[in-house]
């Protein structure tokens, strides 16, 4: 199997190093326009850098589209002629729809677009995918592919905006909660690294928790507040300084940029 990925920003990079190292992928096409600089950041024999789109087009089984969503038309108008029906395209830009991948490429063409986050490079990522009709068969391909590299969901188109919300962006969100309790183990004596460590590995177990456990964020809580206790005092506190009011006005906040996006 062979894969290119148009576009080796942040998320083309992600993508890259979580496929790299794929039993079954033979070469792994990687392309930009400046790839000077670049030349040291793959360093892995299944890896091709250029910036030739075409060459890695026709030489692909799977097309990932990781450009700008502003570089989109461009890029689409460059490679059309080279995509035939065998090729499945996969779209994580943000704000580009299927009709306008379709309008683009033809409905006869196999199309999957996804939102993933930047946790896709240490195999971690949450990938939300939908397909046109002709991309239909080809869902379980790419779910496959994606489940190597995290967690997927199969999702209806319309959600596709507020899942690149929750997860994508949701990535920047956790971790600024991350820092702050780092930042809260600070102001309590530790030094910087022991309470990022603490904070980090803190966050990790209770997200297991809820993982094995398949229960509500609410019964873990339960667990660990007792009644005229520390935690409970500070959850108190937390609630009235508006800590989830805070974060599900950001939630929407971005989630309305995210659509504002897709109309500019």
């Amino acid at each position: 199997m062979n894969i290119s990925i148009l576009g080796y920003g942040n998320l083309g990079r992600s993508i890259a190093n979580g496929l790299k190292s794929f039993d079954s992928l033979k070469k792994l096409y990687v392309t930009k326009k400046d790839i000077e600089n670049l030349r040291h950041s793959i360093e892995d024999k299944k890896c091709i850098l250029s910036s030739d789109n075409l060459n890695a087009v026709s030489n692909s089984s799977i097309i990932f589209l990781t450009v700008q969503p502003k570089q989109f038309k461009g890029l689409a108008k460059e490679i059309k002629s080279h995509i035939n029906s065998d090729q499945i395209i996969i779209s994580p830009i943000t704000g580009i729809s299927i009709k306008d991948l379709e309008d683009e490429f033809g409905n006869d063409k196999k199309i999957i677009r996804c939102m993933t986050n930047t946790a896709v490079a240490v195999k971690h990522a949450v990938t939300c995918i939908c397909s046109n009709k002709t991309g239909k068969n080809s869902i379980e391909i790419v779910e496959n592919l994606f489940r190597k590299l995290g967690h997927t969901m199969i999702i209806e188109e319309k959600n596709m905006q507020a899942a690149t919300v929750i997860s994508a962006s949701g990535i920047a969100f956790w971790m600024r909660l991350i820092r702050a309790t780092a930042q809260g183990g600070v102001q309590l004596g530790f030094e910087s690294n022991q309470a990022l460590e603490m904070s980090l590995m803190t966050s990790l177990g209770a997200a297991k928790l809820l993982e094995v456990n398949q229960s509500h964020p609410e019964d873990e809580i339960d667990k660990v507040t007792t009644p005229n206790g520390c935690t409970i005092e500070g959850l108190i506190e937390m609630e009235h300084q508006g800590l989830s009011s805070a974060l599900i006005k950001g939630i929407e906040k971005s989630f309305d940029k995210i659509n504002l996006m897709k109309k500019e």
